[in-house]
């Protein structure tokens, strides 16, 4: 806030000028006086325009016309204030008595211009270094003490530029008032800004050494702005260069409207991350970065904790950790608005908006006891947070969930559309458990290693889960299938129903256009072993995949398979015994030897029947063509004898 003050102060070397003359000097004069006292003051140059009056009664004072304040040598965007008029209202008694009390200081419609050089240079600091409080030289021997009952500035527009970036933002009728009853004293003010689309923020501030400002030193002061229906409050030191120091809180009970009072619309903050807000901190501020010590930070039901810096560049970004207990994220499962969708029922298609991501980057390390993500249950999380341009990474550190651990990373990229990956790597975890809440599937209970990288593109959960691609593996220890007894099958029963009981399980799997297949699948069961082939559809909810137990005892020592289709939704798959498949692989060799039986049996009762007798080598068919052909021969002769 230090250009008001330093308007306000300009202000008031032209009415101490302007007061003092009064009675001596014309209105024009008076106003050339006063402005060139403000430019030798502050260097920067003034111009007044129009006439210039002088007024005794009801109220002692002098108005101008037009008034103007010069911009810093290094700007170019015109004066840094103007205004359609100044008036200045004096206390008559007080000023006989020696000093000044401004009863009333109003400037009309003024156009602040506001903006920061590349080299960071503001053209709101001006020079008034050895001018006292009064507004006049410390040298001088009985300097007028000086009070201002109110100060008022009305329907201004203030634009702010920053030369970094080139941007450009504009506020429309801005209105200012001050108070300042006592010259060593405190001083009041109210800051109503209307920013661009959105509503009036109101801004209250007590500054309890209103005159040590203008010294260059940081006094004591309190402030609150209401926006949205919340707060944002500040209790400590503030001074020049924006800078503050203290206690901040803020209480938004509704984030999306506080941000819709500053201009920003539109926003839809999922629950846990902030629809309601409350911090707690101590602030230390320079103009261009913040730092937030001992933050206490509530998101909705989520309590976090620790340390939080702020730079304020172009793109602020955003260092620091957190850690919190437990962390209830389940409203994110249902990004877009929509309820999620359950395990057979098809992914949301609802659209996500990650957006979001581009308004900041960030390095932040995350802690938590625990974190609930609806469709997923963490226990311990340690992970680091980084976003840089829209793309943020999860590196996982440790994550304990479902009995084992979890380590990676995961990325969310939203540079031009958006895409998420990663690759993760689970140990000793109940795998039927994890199968539960990814996939609805509840028949496989085991314990086990697994490791898969992924990649899926797309603007909807839908999408991405039907571009997926990527790789895999998983391997388990003992364990248990429930709906299919494959010992009971061994043993010639062929009927589903029952458990499996197995030793092991290893898998290799791809994944391409959201279809995950597999044909390695290798399980050794107590007295066999299994293998298994097909594909699970991630994008339809679906899987075709078969198992084929193979016995080693049964048979003589032959072996014994009987493949097992599991086919249908994940919700609910059909599990069907291949019989065909089963015979052709188990029975082929007695099929072979069963019809080298029947041909022979043919072969035997065709020589019988047609007196054929064949020679080494010659095959039964060619012993008949041969004793045809014999036979036509003979009858041709006999026609021709």
């Amino acid at each position: 806030m230090r250009w008001i003050f330093r308007i306000i102060g300009v202000i008031v070397v032209f009415a101490i000028v302007a007061v003092v003359s009064l009675f001596l000097l014309p209105g024009d004069r008076i106003a050339r006086i006063a402005a060139s006292q403000i430019e030798a003051q502050t260097g920067r140059a003034v111009t007044l325009s129009g006439d210039t009056q002088v007024s005794f009664w009801p109220v002692l004072g002098v108005a101008t016309g037009k008034m103007a304040i010069a911009n810093a040598d290094w700007s170019d965007a015109g004066p840094m204030m103007e205004a359609d008029s100044l008036k200045v209202g004096v206390d008559m008694a007080a000023l006989w008595g020696g000093s000044i009390r401004i009863t009333g200081l109003e400037a009309e419609n003024p156009v602040i211009r506001l903006e920061t050089a590349a080299d960071g240079r503001a053209n709101w600091q001006v020079g008034v270094e050895g001018v006292s409080p009064s507004g006049v030289d410390d040298a001088a021997a009985n300097p007028l003490a000086l009070t201002l009952d109110r100060a008022l500035i009305t329907n201004a527009t203030v634009r702010y530029t920053d030369g970094a970036t080139g941007a450009t933002s504009t506020y429309d009728s801005v209105d200012f008032d001050m108070t300042w009853p006592d010259a060593a004293g405190a001083a009041d003010f109210v800051l109503r800004l209307r920013p661009p689309g959105g509503q009036v923020v109101e801004v209250t501030a007590t500054v309890q050494n209103f005159a040590g400002l203008f010294d260059g030193v940081a006094q004591p002061m309190v402030a609150r702005a209401s926006l949205g229906g919340g707060s944002v409050s500040f209790d400590g030191r503030g001074g020049p260069g924006l800078f503050a120091q203290g206690a901040l809180r803020a209480d938004l009970p509704n984030t999306s409207a506080a941000l819709a009072a500053l201009g920003v619309g539109g926003v839809d903050i999922p629950q846990g991350l902030g629809r309601a807000v409350s911090l707690r901190a101590q602030l230390d501020f320079n103009g261009t970065a913040a730092a937030l010590d001992d933050l206490s930070l509530g998101l909705d039901g989520n309590a976090l904790s620790g340390n939080v810096a702020v730079a304020l560049t172009d793109v602020p970004r955003i260092t620091g950790s957190l850690s919190g207990g437990a962390i209830d994220l389940t409203a994110l499962a249902a990004s877009g608005g929509d309820a999620p969708a359950q395990p057979g029922t098809g992914w949301s298609t609802a659209a996500i908006d990650a957006s979001g991501l581009a308004a900041f980057d960030a390095d932040v390390a995350l802690a938590a006891q625990s974190v609930d993500l609806g469709q997923f249950q963490l226990g311990q999380t340690r992970a680091r947070l980084t976003n840089d341009r829209a793309r943020a990474v999860v590196d996982i550190t440790r994550i304990d969930a479902y009995g084992g651990q979890i380590a990676g990373d995961f990325v969310m990229n939203n540079r031009s559309g958006l895409s998420v990956g990663g690759r993760l790597r689970a140990s000793g975890v109940d795998m039927q458990a994890l199968l539960r809440d990814a996939a609805g599937i509840t028949r496989f209970r085991a314990t086990g290693e697994a490791r898969v990288e992924f990649l899926g593109v797309g603007q909807s959960l839908d999408a991405i889960m039907r571009s997926l691609s990527g790789n895999g593996g998983f391997s388990t220890g003992p364990g248990v299938i429930e709906g299919i007894d494959l010992d009971r099958l061994m043993r010639g029963n062929m009927t589903t129903g029952g458990t499996t009981v197995f030793d092991t399980t290893s898998a290799s799997f791809t994944i391409a256009g959201g279809v995950l297949r597999n044909d390695d699948l290798s399980m050794a069961l107590p007295f066999a072993r299994a293998t298994g082939e097909g594909q699970v559809n991630l994008g339809a909810q679906t899987i075709d995949y078969t198992v084929t137990p193979i016995s080693l005892t049964a048979r003589d020592g032959r072996g014994l398979s009987v493949p097992v289709r599991i086919r249908g939704p994940w919700a609910d798959p059909g599990i069907t015994i291949d019989l065909e498949r089963a015979v052709r692989d188990n029975f082929d060799q007695e099929i072979e030897e069963k019809k080298d039986e029947v041909r022979q049996r043919v072969q035997d009762r065709v020589t019988e029947e047609l007196g054929v007798t064949t020679q080494e080598g010659q095959s039964v068919e060619d012993a008949v063509k041969d004793k045809v052909e014999d036979e036509l021969k003979r009858g041709l002769r006999k026609l021709f004898e």
